[in-house]
């Protein structure tokens, strides 16, 4: 099987000759190309070298464009910090959105004209025709919570969520709907599945997650499927408290940080959702020797279950040593990937 259709099989529940790996590589994928962060970040061309060289160096079934938080919120006019060799940073000191009344004067931008968002559909359009039917490839949109981090600022969203609810609904709205946009057009070029990076989500308890962050991570994650769209959600960090509402969501897959235990993620989500994860990307992957990197990962799939993909919890670090990721490649290409009954 291809990688691309060892990733499908498994996201359907049908039987793989083994299982799919698709850990997330960011600097990490830079330094293999042997390029700066910042312009790894900065050119889809650069992006697409550095991912392709990685999946194949180590044998990855999937090549993605996720590189930082910060294109939808550079693109609607936030102040973005760039540095040579780390990922770009949203000024929260200076947020766009720190005057509430600047949410109705600010220009909704198309993703096609020139800016970040534009230069992932282009990374995703390159990469599809670099790696063809071989490997699949992954899109990338910011989350509403997320965005809203980045457009707020962290510390005065939290505060709207009990301050100002119909605020938080409006900038939520804005955000999906530029969401859905920016991944239709990805989708268009060739993206099989839209990672939605909604890492702030996180920090909210169940009932602000149920009250405002679950329906328009739902509207959303619908309009990626009516585009005819998979979806894979990724929300850093400990999620025990509203894994049950992202498990109906309808995700193609979920991704499950190391704070979570994979039984826990895999009672919460249900039998039949595909979980990804969930090895601690320093302590386990980068730091742990060969046999424990095995021994943990057997522990994970004994947990989830078939609908499973070997990943990390989240990005793997940069300066992980080259053999563990081998091993945890191998890994999943020792393992056998059945059907869901």
């Amino acid at each position: 099987m291809t990688g691309r259709e060892r990733v499908i099989a498994v996201l359907q529940g049908q039987s793989a000759d083994c299982l799919a790996a698709m850990p997330i590589t960011m600097m990490f994928a830079a330094d293999i190309l042997g390029v700066k962060y910042g312009a790894y970040a900065r050119d889809f061309r650069i992006l697409a070298d550095a991912q392709v060289k990685t999946a194949e160096m180590f044998g990855f079934d999937y090549v993605s464009t996720i590189s930082d938080p910060a294109r939808e919120a550079a693109d609607a006019g936030a102040k973005i910090q760039w540095y040579d060799d780390q990922p770009p940073a949203i000024m929260e000191t200076d947020a766009l959105l720190a005057d509430k009344a600047a949410l109705g004067r600010i220009e909704a931008r198309d993703p096609l004209q020139g800016g970040r968002m534009e230069d992932r559909i282009r990374g995703v359009e390159l990469l599809r025709q670099r790696v063809g039917g071989e490997l699949f490839v992954e899109g990338w949109v910011e989350g509403p919570c997320a965005e809203a981090a980045d457009l707020r600022g962290i510390n005065h969203l939290m505060t709207d969520f009990s301050d100002d609810a119909e605020f938080v609904h409006a900038l939520f709205a804005f955000n999906v709907d530029r969401a859905v946009r920016f991944a239709e057009l990805q989708i268009e070029a060739g993206a099989d599945i839209i990672g939605i990076g909604d890492a702030a989500a996180s920090l909210v308890g169940p009932r602000i997650y149920k009250e405002f962050v679950w329906p328009w991570e739902k509207k959303l994650v619908d309009a990626i499927h009516a585009r005819g769209g998979r979806v894979r959600l990724h929300i850093c960090g400990n999620t025990r408290r509203i894994l049950d509402g992202m498990g109906t969501l309808g995700c193609a897959m979920v991704d499950i940080d190391y704070p979570v235990p994979m039984d826990e993620a895999r009672a919460k989500t249900g039998l039949s959702q595909v979980l990804a994860g969930n090895l601690n990307p320093v302590k386990d992957l980068r730091d742990g020797a060969l046999d424990s990197i095995a021994h943990s990962l057997e522990a994970r799939l004994a947990q989830a279950g078939p609908h499973w993909i070997v990943a990390a919890g989240c990005e793997v670090v940069r300066d992980t040593r080259h053999e563990n990721v081998h091993a945890l490649v191998e890994f999943a290409k020792t393992h056998q990937a059945n059907a869901v009954a």
